[in-house]
């Protein structure tokens, strides 16, 4: 009889079953696990992939943009002449802007009225609020061209190089029309290069011509009228700079923009307009008179100033009176300034009132001579001597309107006079002799 297992080996097996039954629970865990991990990193690995992909697109793109980059950005510069310009809007498009942006200036602030296009047009006119405007044209001037920085000697002619480069090719491009496409791409770049480093040079020096135009102010022309006739100037410096001289531009520039400047107010300060080589003699002659008179404490004389100008007295004198400036008839005097210049110089054209009432005397006393007289004879004599329309009548016209031959009308004048020379009807107008 086989002996009967006992109890604690079956305890241990089924202990050593279940461990068994763990275990296999435990890796299937552990397997499910890993798979889900597994799945959920993949989307991540899949967006890492794709960035990966795309970031390589977009380099492949960057690299071949550059290698394009001169075409396009040439083809852009044909097209639209200046880079940095934005897209022109329509009109419609840039007063609704405006409008918007002065309302909401006003929001901003609290006070003030703005006017839009649909405002009634016979509504009182209200003052329009544009931000960052002032009332004073030169200091909106002056603050538009500080925005530039000043340039250094060696950006002038680093600028200088690139307008001479575009001028040449200009020229070369209208020498020869027919040149290779690339190359006449190539030529359009460079003259639209040196166009705006001329631009550059001029922006630069805006400055340097209010400077010179400050020194000519009050001298019969606005302040901003020599301002602009000082940026001609400043344009002319510009295309006629020659770097390889060595010297800076200020200096070079300098000249030009003076003579710009004291050209025009040769031409439009004066209200009669004086040549310009007298102007400088004119100019002349002031500044020695004003060092003379430093000098000898009185105002020199016209012989003296002829000795230092190498002047006769007379030319001097002559010289003098081109430099005075015309006075307005209407400026007005005294305190009160009731009365004007004009109201205190003589018409000679004017009628004196004396004169008028003699007049009309003397037409009174000649009718009355006439009046003794026949008819034929006064009319003759009135016909004759323009008594009746102020225009006197000759022989001839006299005679066809009385149907006699101009001899007749001769004797009867001849007769008439003589009658009239006797004292009893010439007493009465000797009187009006002068």
């Amino acid at each position: 009889m086989a002996p009967a297992p006992s109890k604690k080996t079956a305890t241990g097996d089924a202990t050593e079953e279940t461990a068994a039954k763990t275990t296999r629970a435990t890796k299937a865990t552990k397997t499910t696990t890993a798979e889900d991990t597994a799945t959920a990193d993949k989307p991540k690995r899949t967006r890492k992939t794709t960035a990966k992909a795309t970031t390589k697109r977009k380099t492949g793109g960057r690299r071949k943009k550059t290698e394009d980059e001169f075409d396009l950005e040439l083809d852009d510069v044909l097209e639209t002449p200046d880079a940095d310009e934005e897209p022109e809007e329509d009109e419609a498009t840039v007063a609704k802007k405006e409008e918007k942006k002065a309302a909401e200036a006003v929001a901003a602030k609290g006070s003030g009225f703005v006017l839009t296009a649909s405002d009634d047009d016979d509504a009182p006119a209200q003052r329009v609020v544009t931000p960052g405007a002032t009332a004073d044209p030169v200091k909106d001037y002056l603050k538009q061209i500080g925005k530039v920085s000043l340039l250094n000697a060696q950006q002038e002619v680093d600028l200088a190089m690139r307008i001479e480069a575009g001028l040449y090719a200009e020229h070369k491009l209208a020498e020869n029309p027919d040149m290779d496409k690339d190359l006449k791409k190539a030529m359009r770049w460079v003259i639209h290069d040196g166009k705006r480093a001329k631009n550059h040079l001029l922006e630069a020096n805006l400055r340097l011509v209010v400077s010179l135009a400050k020194r000519y102010t009050g001298r019969g022309m606005l302040f901003l009228d020599l301002i602009q006739e000082g940026n001609l100037g400043l344009i002319r410096a510009v295309e006629k700079f020659d770097y390889s001289k060595g010297f800076k531009f200020s200096t070079y520039a300098t000249w030009w923009i003076r003579q710009a400047i004291t050209r025009a107010m040769a031409d439009q300060a004066r209200t009669i307009r004086i040549p310009v080589h007298m102007v400088e003699v004119i100019n002349k002659l002031a500044r020695v008179q004003r060092q003379m008179l430093q000098d000898l404490g009185r105002e020199p004389t016209p012989e003296e100033l002829g000795k230092e100008l190498d002047m006769t007295p007379e030319k001097v004198i002559e010289v003098q009176k081109y430099g005075r400036e015309p006075i307005s008839l209407h400026t007005p005097l005294g305190e009160d300034g009731d009365s004007e210049f004009g109201d205190l110089i003589e018409d000679s054209e004017a009628v004196v009132p004396a004169d008028a009432v003699s007049f009309t005397l003397l037409q009174e006393q000649l009718h009355s001579v006439l009046d003794t007289l026949s008819e034929r004879e006064a009319g003759v004599v009135a016909m004759r001597f323009g008594m009746t329309d102020g225009q006197p009548k000759t022989l001839d016209e006299i005679g066809k309107v009385y149907g006699v031959t101009r001899e007749r009308i001769r004797q009867i004048e001849s007769k008439t006079m003589s009658k009239l020379r006797h004292p009893s009807r010439s007493q009465v107008l000797r009187d009006y002799l002068d």
